[in-house]
């Protein structure tokens, strides 16, 4: 069994630094979803947020796979959280074409930490009791996140973002701590959206000011004959808590290599390519590069 998971948001938006195609149409993604199947990938990551991902997916057909999709941020004037979950979940599962996904999680884990936080984690347990979701959780986007809603609350699976730049989740020891917790791990953005795989000549030059790091990543790539994709996904699959590292592909071909790229062992160290500025490993912040 394959411990990638095929991310879905290329089914449903243009989506990527490097996306040179756009969305995905629906016979390449029956494609995808075939050769995934083919190559012992059995998840697949969408969300209501990603355009027309549940809809694609429901129209291809995802049988024989577990579905982990997220739910969007609770409305502020929401009057009935519970109400509004259940029907936000009838609706996916309508879209998806199934009766009970593998995982639902909360694409804005902070709303657990507000005024709705109890109604909103009630109405998650209710529909793990009435068997619509295996598994509930939260999506992240920084370690620093889970401090105090583990503490409030229980997860049964965490996704946070995690790549050769961005290693915070093993840095701050939520990697272990979740993995003595029982928590199942799926980890994103292993190829930071895509810039860790672009041509030297290629990064947009907003990236500037991390020159120094991205060639040292070129310069280690070119000394040891390894490809970016290999590293990128070589790096995540060597932690054995990480249960599965999610990819996106604009095309089969795309996926083929990566599914390829997975398969082969490298056998040399990856050096410590860490970075902590926030404006380069969080990509929500590069529009205001």
């Amino acid at each position: 069994m394959s411990r990638l998971a095929l991310g879905a948001v290329q089914f449903g938006l243009p989506y990527g630094i490097a996306n040179e195609t756009g969305q995905v149409t629906r016979l390449a993604a029956s494609k995808m979803l075939h050769l995934a199947a083919m190559n012992g990938i059995d998840t697949l990551d969408t969300a209501i947020a990603y355009g027309e991902s549940e809809i694609c997916l429901g129209e291809v057909g995802v049988k024989g796979f577990r579905l982990v999709t997220k739910l969007s941020a609770v409305p502020d004037d929401c009057p009935d959280v519970g109400m509004w979950v259940q029907k936000q979940v009838k609706d996916s599962l309508v879209r998806l074409g199934v009766r009970s996904v593998y995982g639902l999680l909360l694409h804005r884990s902070s709303q657990l930490l507000g005024k709705y936080g109890r109604e909103l984690y009630q109405a998650l347990q209710d529909l793990k009791q009435s068997g619509q979701v295996q598994k509930i959780g939260i999506s992240i986007y920084s370690p620093d996140e889970l401090e105090e809603l583990t503490s409030y609350y229980h997860f049964d699976l965490v996704q946070a973002p995690f790549n050769i730049f961005d290693i915070r989740l093993s840095m701050s020891g939520w990697l272990q701590r979740l993995k003595e917790k029982g928590i199942e791990i799926h980890v994103r953005s292993v190829f930071l959206q895509g810039l860790l795989l672009m041509s030297r000549e290629g990064i947009p030059e907003k990236f500037t000011p991390w020159a120094g790091l991205l060639n040292k990543w070129h310069e280690w790539l070119l000394q040891n004959n390894v490809s970016a994709i290999q590293a990128c996904l070589a790096y995540p699959l060597s932690f054995p808590e990480i249960d599965r590292v999610i990819v996106g592909a604009d095309s089969v071909a795309q996926l083929e290599e990566i599914i390829q790229a997975a398969q082969e062992n490298i056998p040399i160290e990856i050096p410590d390519f860490h970075c902590e500025d926030e404006k380069l490993i969080n990509p929500s912040n590069w529009n205001n590069l």
